[in-house]
């Protein structure tokens, strides 16, 4: 557990200076990107599933920051009208919902925080056929390496 932590600490690092070294405080990426997806939505079609072909914009936020001895750093994504359609039932399906992660850590000693939230939902037409998937995670890593908290909460759900 203790050489996990140390290299997810090391990756976070490197991560930060890859991302903060040509400025100490920066917006890195800021923009709406055209996307296909394909998703499997299990409780479309009267419960048998069916697979939904979306497209549109995700809107992309990417930022960090260096402050003295610490980088940190913020990633965003989220559909902007992104839309589909069932193969099956020719059902219309929204995509909505936002993942973000956050992560914080210490350039003298290796102590880290990461924290992750994805919220993804595929929305149709009518009752029983809305996929929500919900996650939010987190992880501590003290400046000995010692994993401290980690928390992972996962959930599907089918409305």
């Amino acid at each position: 557990m203790k050489n996990t932590a140390r290299i997810l600490t090391m990756c976070l690092a490197v991560l930060g200076l890859s991302i903060a070294v040509a400025n100490a405080a920066a917006v890195e990426v800021n923009d709406k990107t055209d996307i296909n997806l394909t998703v499997f939505v299990p409780c479309a079609a009267g419960g048998a599933g069916e697979v939904v072909d979306l497209s549109g914009p995700l809107h992309t936020l990417i930022s960090s920051t260096v402050n003295g001895n610490n980088v940190s750093g913020y990633f965003h994504f989220q559909p902007q009208g992104l839309s589909g359609t069932g193969e099956t039932t020719g059902d219309k399906y929204q995509a909505t919902g936002v993942t973000q992660q956050s992560f914080k850590t210490s350039l003298q000693n290796g102590q880290a925080n990461l924290t992750f939230v994805n919220n993804f939902r595929i929305i149709g037409q009518g009752p029983g056929n809305n996929y929500l998937v919900h996650e939010t995670m987190h992880i501590t890593i003290n400046a000995d390496g010692t994993v401290t908290v980690s928390h992972d909460n996962f959930s599907v759900d089918c409305k």
